[in-house]
Protein backbone atom coordinates (compact mmCIF):
# COMPACT_ATOMS: atom_id res chain seq x y z
CA UNK A 1 0.00 0.00 0.00
CA UNK A 2 1.15 3.51 -0.81
CA UNK A 3 -0.04 6.64 0.97
CA UNK A 4 -0.02 9.94 -0.87
CA UNK A 5 0.46 12.95 1.43
CA UNK A 6 -0.12 16.54 0.44
CA UNK A 7 -1.36 19.88 1.72
CA UNK A 8 -4.26 21.70 0.04
CA UNK A 9 -5.59 25.04 1.30
CA UNK A 10 -4.15 24.42 4.76
CA UNK A 11 -5.63 20.92 4.99
CA UNK A 12 -3.34 17.90 5.32
CA UNK A 13 -4.50 15.13 3.00
CA UNK A 14 -3.57 11.46 3.33
CA UNK A 15 -4.69 9.20 0.50
CA UNK A 16 -4.03 5.47 0.91
CA UNK A 17 -3.83 3.43 -2.28
CA UNK A 18 -4.74 -0.26 -2.41
CA UNK A 19 -5.77 -2.23 0.66
CA UNK A 20 -5.74 -1.46 4.37
CA UNK A 21 -5.64 -4.80 6.13
CA UNK A 22 -3.73 -6.46 8.95
CA UNK A 23 -0.53 -6.27 6.91
CA UNK A 24 -0.79 -2.56 6.03
CA UNK A 25 -2.85 -0.92 8.80
CA UNK A 26 0.25 -0.06 10.82
CA UNK A 27 1.64 1.87 7.85
CA UNK A 28 -1.53 4.00 7.70
CA UNK A 29 -1.38 4.54 11.46
CA UNK A 30 2.25 5.66 11.20
CA UNK A 31 1.25 8.32 8.67
CA UNK A 32 -1.99 9.51 10.30
CA UNK A 33 -1.10 9.74 14.00
CA UNK A 34 1.72 12.33 13.64
CA UNK A 35 -0.53 14.52 11.48
CA UNK A 36 -2.62 15.33 14.55
CA UNK A 37 0.40 17.11 16.05
CA UNK A 38 1.17 19.03 12.85
CA UNK A 39 -2.06 19.74 10.99
CA UNK A 40 -4.89 22.21 11.46
CA UNK A 41 -7.32 19.87 9.65
CA UNK A 42 -7.01 16.41 8.09
CA UNK A 43 -8.76 14.78 5.15
CA UNK A 44 -8.32 11.07 4.50
CA UNK A 45 -9.12 10.38 0.86
CA UNK A 46 -10.14 6.77 0.28
CA UNK A 47 -10.82 7.19 -3.45
CA UNK A 48 -8.09 4.71 -4.41
CA UNK A 49 -8.71 2.36 -1.48
CA UNK A 50 -10.09 -0.98 -2.63
CA UNK A 51 -10.52 -2.72 0.74
CA UNK A 52 -10.48 -1.98 4.46
CA UNK A 53 -10.43 -4.65 7.17
CA UNK A 54 -11.18 -4.41 10.88
CA UNK A 55 -7.49 -3.56 11.39
CA UNK A 56 -7.97 -0.59 9.08
CA UNK A 57 -11.13 0.44 10.91
CA UNK A 58 -9.13 0.39 14.14
CA UNK A 59 -6.73 2.96 12.66
CA UNK A 60 -9.65 5.12 11.53
CA UNK A 61 -11.08 4.92 15.06
CA UNK A 62 -7.72 6.00 16.50
CA UNK A 63 -7.83 8.97 14.12
CA UNK A 64 -11.35 9.86 15.30
CA UNK A 65 -10.25 9.79 18.93
CA UNK A 66 -7.18 11.93 18.18
CA UNK A 67 -9.32 14.37 16.22
CA UNK A 68 -11.54 14.90 19.23
CA UNK A 69 -8.73 14.94 21.81
CA UNK A 70 -6.53 17.39 19.87
CA UNK A 71 -9.39 19.43 18.38
CA UNK A 72 -8.20 18.80 14.81
CA UNK A 73 -11.10 18.50 12.35
CA UNK A 74 -11.12 15.24 10.38
CA UNK A 75 -13.08 14.29 7.27
CA UNK A 76 -13.14 11.26 4.99
CA UNK A 77 -13.77 11.26 1.27
CA UNK A 78 -14.04 9.13 -1.83
CA UNK A 79 -15.32 5.93 -0.24
CA UNK A 80 -15.98 3.28 -2.90
CA UNK A 81 -19.23 1.36 -2.56
CA UNK A 82 -17.59 -1.67 -0.85
CA UNK A 83 -15.66 0.55 1.59
CA UNK A 84 -18.76 2.69 2.23
CA UNK A 85 -20.72 -0.49 3.05
CA UNK A 86 -18.09 -1.50 5.61
CA UNK A 87 -18.38 1.95 7.22
CA UNK A 88 -22.18 1.77 7.24
CA UNK A 89 -22.44 -1.79 8.59
CA UNK A 90 -19.85 -1.12 11.30
CA UNK A 91 -21.53 2.13 12.35
CA UNK A 92 -18.40 4.12 11.52
CA UNK A 93 -20.28 6.23 8.95
CA UNK A 94 -22.01 7.99 11.86
CA UNK A 95 -18.67 8.98 13.41
CA UNK A 96 -17.28 10.99 10.50
CA UNK A 97 -17.99 13.74 8.05
CA UNK A 98 -17.89 11.77 4.81
CA UNK A 99 -17.67 13.63 1.50
CA UNK A 100 -18.01 12.36 -2.05
CA UNK A 101 -14.57 13.55 -3.10
CA UNK A 102 -11.34 15.16 -1.90
CA UNK A 103 -12.27 18.64 -3.11
CA UNK A 104 -15.48 18.64 -1.06
CA UNK A 105 -13.69 17.41 2.05
CA UNK A 106 -10.93 20.01 1.71
CA UNK A 107 -13.45 22.80 1.10
CA UNK A 108 -15.45 21.82 4.19
CA UNK A 109 -12.33 21.57 6.36
CA UNK A 110 -10.81 24.80 5.05
CA UNK A 111 -13.92 26.63 6.30
CA UNK A 112 -13.62 25.15 9.80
Amino acid sequence: MDIERLEIDGVSVAAPVGRVDSNTARELETVLVPLFDEAKAIAVDFERLTYISSAGLRVVLIAAKLSKAKNVPLALSGLSQPVREVFQISGFAKLFAIHDNRAQAVAALAKS
